[in-house]
């Protein structure tokens, strides 16, 4: 494909750049001996990509020197963390990683006020630190921070990139990983490449996607969805100072990337390796299914943007290969996996992506009472590579969409589209005798879809049970949360705590005072941590406090339940029983059975099951550490959740 001596030339291109040629030899040969290993993995997307360029190996030599000065800028202590990383690549992969996701402002006030809450994820068992989007966006109505105009610096209100890198180093001195976002799709047309583009540069006008009439946008959006059809119907926005239309996938003022232009490309990789320098050591990549466009088709999940990530992993690996990257694709089951890498690019695309099926499932298990749908559901998935990693969670800072697919519906009895109206009505309130108190998120009468927003307690009902003072709802929605949190931390991968979820945070409504916010209801489930609540978390006489500790035993639970690593596929299984959830792992590190009770009445899993499955014998609940007879069938509580393994 590429002839070694065009490798030869790079290597002497890169050799020659200045930075670079500082490096101590070792160093310079290391960087050379990785080119060596990845150098497939590195050519064969960008040769898929861009090979048919005039320019293609003058391009790449330039695209790689860059990444080989990058290399040459990353401090000692992170050069030092990637050699950990390499010896112990499953690293991220074990039962003790445990995430938690926030917004700065909301969490602490700054960075360095996270720095100050460190005890208190410590005190959690957090490994992993998710802050929501904290590069410069633009000003006013930004879609949550997702609208950058500069890469390279951190929102002046929570502090500077120097305090972003020292809180990366206090995080990793206390064995917490720094995730944060990167929008990979579009910036803000406050970016200075658009802002080059308006004021008449053709070069950064290439940076966008950019159309002199109507012409070729009526005839993509023949086939485009409207991903905020409140906000912004249609995918493109005229600008009369640039007498063109603009490709504006999210909001008039996020404009998106033009991958089709490699310089684009080379870009977006520096930007990635200067934030690995600063101490990240995973990138949450937003939105990458819409990276790459094709007449014809949606725009998304196109083979090109898996492509693009497979490049960003290649050359990340030449330079920081500590570095985890994250596929944030909200997308429908068959198109989820390939975000992990399918056939030649296993375990070579993302290293972690969000199993947002999972998340739709549980609630459909807790609005319908069964789990028959997502047993089917999660059966139909297939297997991810062995070196990846789901990340698992029961809500995030976006809405719930209901991802069903008609066909996985119809297999257990469903109609797919009924169902998602039932999900929708029933965590938006408008169902009889629901316990959820959601709201409507971007409602859109072509399709009946209604995405729901709300905070884990108040869907799991907690906020009406409390409303009503309704003392045995109180106690159901407490199990509910419980169990929410259970299944995903034994699915396995990386479960997510989202900020105030651990102390049962309810839906805030003082998003509707904020004019920049008020027209985004997903605020509703964003609320500010309340620290005085956060102090009830050791009192279980309170509602916080019984959500807290038995979280925080929950956390202990997986951490010592080493079969929970990540690498061995998990199987839903039938219990024989509709409304219990059950869950197999089995691998060479021992049997473990989850049965999950989705319902508020008592359950019985018979014993003749479990012998079935090979649980006979004295059985131990890895959750409590207590025996369990076998002799007799097994009854669950209202949302009881047991993990059964083989006493040794």
């Amino acid at each position: 494909m590429i002839a070694t001596s065009v490798q030869n030339q790079i290597k002497q291109q890169v050799s020659q750049d200045a930075t670079f040629a500082r490096l101590y030899k070792y160093r310079q040969n290391q960087f050379f001996q990785r080119l060596e290993v990845y150098w497939d993995d590195v050519i064969r997307p960008l040769h898929h990509l861009y090979g048919h360029l005039d320019n293609f190996e003058l391009w790449l030599a330039d695209t790689i020197t860059r990444i080989g000065r990058a290399y040459a800028e990353r401090p000692a202590d992170l050069h030092q963390l990637d050699e950990k990383r390499l010896l112990q690549p499953d690293w991220f992969q074990k039962s003790t990683m445990l995430g938690y996701v926030a917004y700065t402002e909301r969490f602490a006030g700054s960075l360095s006020g996270v720095a100050d809450k460190i005890a208190y994820l410590n005190e959690l068992g957090v490994t992993y630190l998710h802050l929501m989007p904290l590069l410069q966006p633009r000003h006013g109505a930004n879609d949550g921070g997702y609208a950058v105009m500069d890469y390279r610096q951190v929102n002046s209100r929570l502090g500077s990139m120097a305090d972003l890198a020292h809180l990366a180093t206090e995080l990793r001195h206390n064995n917490i990983s720094l995730c944060i976002d990167l929008v990979c799709n579009h910036t803000a047309k406050e970016h200075e490449w658009a802002n080059k583009a308006r004021a008449g540069d053709t070069t950064y006008q290439d940076y966008y996607l950019m159309f002199p009439d109507r012409t070729l946008p009526d005839a993509y959006e023949e086939n485009l969805r409207e991903i905020f059809p409140d906000f912004k119907p249609g995918n493109f926005t005229y600008y009369d100072d640039l007498q063109k239309w603009v490709w504006t996938t999210f909001n008039e003022y996020q404009w998106d990337l033009n991958y089709h232009n490699p310089a684009v490309f080379t870009e977006m990789v520096e930007i990635m390796l200067y934030l690995a320098n600063q101490g990240v050591e995973i990138l949450r990549l937003d939105a990458v299914a819409f990276m790459w466009k094709r007449l014809g088709t949606n725009c998304e999940n196109q083979p090109e943007a898996h492509l693009i990530l497979q490049a960003f992993r290649a050359l990340c690996r030449l330079a920081a290969p500590g570095l985890l990257l994250k596929a944030e694709a909200i997308v429908s089951p068959p198109d989820l996996v390939p975000y992990l890498g399918r056939g030649v690019a296993a375990n070579k695309e993302c290293h972690i992506a969000y199993h947002n099926v999972l998340m739709v499932m549980l609630w459909s298990c807790l609005a319908e009472r069964k789990a028959v749908l997502a047993t089917k559901a999660l059966q139909n998935m297939p297997p991810i590579p062995g070196g990846t990693s789901w990340v698992t969670y029961a809500r995030c800072h976006d809405d719930i969409g209901w991802a069903i697919t008609e066909e996985d519906a119809a297999q257990v009895g469903l109609d797919g589209y009924a169902h998602r109206a039932f999900l929708s009505d029933f965590y938006t309130g408008r169902f009889e005798g629901t316990f959820a108190a959601g709201t409507t998120f971007q409602f859109n009468p072509k399709n009946n879809d209604r995405r729901v927003n709300g905070s884990l307690a108040s869907l799991a009902g907690l906020e009406t049970a409390v409303a009503n003072a309704n003392w045995s709802e109180v106690e159901l929605a407490i199990r509910r949360i419980l169990l929410l949190h259970n299944l995903i931390f034994a699915y396995g991968g990386i479960p997510l705590i989202y900020m105030g979820d651990e102390i049962g945070l309810l839906n805030d409504h003082s998003y509707l005072d904020d004019p920049d916010l008020a027209e985004d209801s997903r605020w509703i489930h964003r609320p500010f941590m309340d620290w005085d609540k956060a102090a009830e978390r050791h009192d279980t006489q309170t509602i916080t406090g019984r959500i807290y500790t038995n979280l925080c035993q929950l956390v202990a639970a997986r951490q010592r339940t080493k079969v929970l690593h990540a690498e061995t596929a998990v199987y839903p299984i039938w219990a024989n029983n509709d409304h219990v959830f059950a869950l197999l792992r089995d691998n060479p590190r021992g049997r473990l059975l989850i049965l999950a009770n989705v319902t508020e009445n008592h359950q019985t899993v018979s014993r003749h099951r479990l012998h079935e499955l090979g649980f006979t014998g004295l059985l131990i609940n890895r959750l409590t550490e207590q025996p369990i007879n076998m002799w007799q069938d097994l009854t669950l509580e209202p949302y009881q959740v047991i993990w059964l393994q083989q006493a040794p």
